[in-house]
């Protein structure tokens, strides 16, 4: 059994982010209702056995208005949580009432200060940096809690220590950074010295100590796995098996393990799906994913890495979307991602540790 959904609400985004992998964000196909009473039907059942999420991703998820999105949201159990990533631009007051009454708990995207959000523009080649910023503002106006995702595409010295005191002053409570990936539309590189990823995940560690007041995903789960490492105990941190984390594409379609391969095609795997909540439960489709190809694939390249990987402890094997862009199949191993965002990531903190 999953512990969330990821739904797809419609494929438009109002933004054209240069490192966005959307190969549909400039279209808006949205998702029927009928695609969440069929995802409702499982998941309303799951949630009554466990804490169950449904997070809605696009394209931008607001960009699907607020009354198709109340649609969408009805089916499901007052128990089952909300949670929406957003790129903030359409947030105001009347949105804020809404994510209130629905309680949805909402994550916005932001690279930090003007300076480090050049990628985020509109298709126009406008940066949105002042609109995102208005967004959050009505956020902390309305007295809402929110998350932040960050992403980085130059990790280098001082970067990681201004982005935390931006990210203190901003008062968001949860905040992820992610290195930028090369997959999906963006083929850009995404290698970096091996030395200046640690030292800025180090270097961010160091910020985080001196004021701790935001919960910092990566350091959070890396100082999880020494912990665990000192304590023997290890084996609790990954699942016993891999969590499916279902994707439901606008059209009802489920991709499992990695919402980045959703609305992709390729002559060898086809569309990556494993079949469509509108013809077969949700439940069903997720009772053995390797019938699905690639899965049972990128299963080969997770054994291949516990077998091989001294890091494996600590990421579990990686992400089957990295795997796909970066080497163009499922079961090779090592990754840009394994060493920007894993092996590099782990090693900063210690190497701050180390020094502390």
């Amino acid at each position: 059994m999953p512990s969330y959904v990821v739904m797809q609400p419609t494929t438009l985004c109002n933004l054209d982010c240069s490192y966005c992998y959307l190969p549909l964000r400039a279209d808006d196909r949205r998702m029927s209702p009928a695609v969440a009473r069929a995802v409702a039907a499982d998941v309303n059942r799951w949630a009554g056995q466990q804490r169950f999420s449904v997070v809605w991703h696009g394209g931008e998820p607001m960009a699907a208005g607020r009354e198709q999105l109340a649609r969408l949201m009805a089916p499901f159990a007052p128990g089952v949580e909300h949670h929406m990533q957003t790129n903030a631009t359409l947030i105001d007051d009347a949105w804020c009432d809404f994510f209130r009454e629905q309680q949805v708990r909402v994550s916005v995207s932001v690279d930090g200060p003007e300076q480090d959000n050049q990628a985020r523009r509109d298709r126009g080649g406008h940066g949105r940096y002042q609109i995102i910023m208005k967004g959050i503002e009505a956020l902390r106006r309305n007295g809402l809690t929110f998350a932040a995702l960050c992403v980085v595409s130059d990790p280098g010295p001082g970067v990681a220590t201004r982005l935390y005191e931006f990210f203190l002053e901003l008062g968001c409570d949860v905040l992820g950074i992610n290195i930028e990936e090369r997959e999906g539309v963006n083929t850009r590189e995404n290698r970096h010295d091996a030395g200046a990823v640690r030292a800025f995940w180090s270097e961010l560690t160091a910020a985080w100590r001196i004021a701790p007041r935001i919960h910092v995903r990566e350091i959070e789960w890396t100082l999880r796995y020494v912990a665990a490492v000192l304590d023997g105990t290890t084996s609790d941190l990954l699942p016993r098996q891999l969590d499916p984390i279902p994707t439901i594409g606008y059209d009802g379609s489920v991709v499992l393990l990695s919402p980045e391969l959703a609305g992709f095609n390729d002559g060898r795997y086809g569309d990556f799906s494993s079949g469509n909540v509108l013809t077969t439960p949700l439940a069903d489709l997720l009772l053995a994913p390797q019938r699905t190809r690639w899965v049972a694939e990128f299963v080969e390249g997770v054994e291949a890495c516990r077998a091989t990987c001294p890091y494996f402890g600590f990421c579990g094997g990686g992400h089957a979307a990295n795997r796909y862009f970066e080497h163009g199949r499922f079961d090779g191993t090592e990754t840009e991602h394994c060493h920007n965002s894993k092996i590099n990531l782990l090693e900063g903190v210690l190497e701050h540790v180390s020094r502390a």
